[in-house]
């Protein structure tokens, strides 16, 4: 059987026209972009041209962009950046249960300095409530985060409902949109928010890159420190070859965003394993607020590490960890309430740009035969 890749959330390859856009700087154009030579402008061109494309994808404007590491660093850069601003002063920050780790740790080591953390919960569709957010603010709180999109289980939170509240008290909001970007419209306008993230292996950029998204007049200290690199929100040498690649990415994102061909695929997929399981087979997520390419089933009373393990040609995750025999859910699973039994059999399986039914339908064929 030949390889077949369904785990798009966890990471994209490069697409070729982005392999394409970052091969001239892998030789050429080697000057640092911040010098006034010759040698620099080809550099400092590059990166000029990746965050107006980028910036464009989000509907702002380029000065908005600071270019990172990646989703990471942006989102501890958002969090960590806003707080060490407040030179000291009360902090209370909201974050939802189901966020991923590069928002979770970042808040727990602000505790530590500190901060008060609320963690408010999600419904059975792993959606936060708007009402959980509004009660929760304190007059002490200035940020609230809450991710676009799961990565786990695709559920899209209801974003520009949480603006509102947090404009109503004047209160920042970030959204970590690694998984969103390229797949669902990410407009900072109609979502409302102040911060952005972006993961580029996750929108067919390389890994080693991402963005955030900064309000213009917004003031975040930065995580390093050094030269004026970024608006002097984020110290050191700027990589010309990545944001090349970044930028291209977001270029050719646009005629993905909403696009149904994916979605299709999905549901034909979702459709094939009922008819082969039955009610032996459970949704994981929202059945309609989620990401067009996200697919995360549980095999009920099976274990999903198990199961991936029987077909190996087959590259998904699991929703649940094994340790010294015991299968323990996934953070995400276990604040949407799913039962154990329903929980370890959990797979996600995630679809990209080049996913056809003819894969999908040998997946179904090879779960069938377990």
């Amino acid at each position: 059987m030949k390889p077949i890749y369904l785990d798009f959330n966890a990471s994209a390859p490069a697409a070729p026209e982005v392999v394409e856009a970052m091969r001239p700087y892998l030789a050429g154009d080697f000057g640092n972009p911040s010098s006034l030579h010759w040698a620099a402008h080809g550099a400092r061109e590059a990166i000029k041209t990746g965050r107006a494309q980028v910036a464009r994808l989000l509907g702002c404007r380029p000065e908005e962009i600071v270019f990172t590491s990646g989703g990471s660093e942006a989102n501890n850069l958002a969090l960590k950046g806003l707080f060490f601003a407040r030179a000291g002063r009360p902090s209370h920050l909201i974050v939802s249960k189901i966020e991923h780790p590069a928002t979770i740790a970042p808040a727990c080591f602000l505790e530590r300095l500190g901060a008060r953390v609320t963690y408010v919960p999600v419904d059975g569709a792993g959606l936060v409530d708007p009402d959980e957010i509004r009660k929760a603010i304190t007059r002490d709180t200035f940020l609230i985060s809450i991710m676009h999109a799961n990565n786990e289980v695709g559920s899209i939170q209801p974003i520009a409902a949480i603006s509102r509240i947090a404009r109503e008290h004047g209160i920042l909001l970030h959204t970590d949109a690694a998984q969103s970007v390229g797949k669902i419209s990410t407009n900072v306008g109609t979502l409302g928010v102040d911060l952005l993230s972006i993961a580029g292996h996750k929108v067919y950029a390389p890994k080693g890159v991402g963005a955030l998204y900064v309000r213009g007049g917004l003031e975040i200290e930065p995580l390093i420190h050094g030269a004026g690199h970024e608006g002097g929100r984020r110290a050191g040498t700027e990589s010309a070859l990545l944001i090349a690649g970044l930028g291209k990415a977001c270029e050719i994102a646009q005629p993905w965003i909403g696009a149904p061909s994916t979605q299709r695929l999905r549901d034909l997929f979702w459709e094939q394993l009922r008819m082969a399981f039955g009610d032996r087979v459970v949704l994981n997520g929202h059945p309609e607020h989620r990401l067009p390419n996200t697919l995360n089933v549980s095999f009920v009373g099976r274990v999903g590490a198990d199961i991936l393990a029987q077909i190996p040609s087959v590259a998904a995750s699991t929703g649940s960890a094994c340790h010294s025999g015991e299968i323990k859910l996934s953070p995400v699973l276990e604040a949407m309430g799913v039962a154990p039994e329903i929980g370890m059999g959990a797979i996600r399986f995630s679809l990209g740009r080049a996913t056809t039914r003819d894969e999908i339908e040998d997946v179904v064929n090879l779960l069938k035969g377990l």
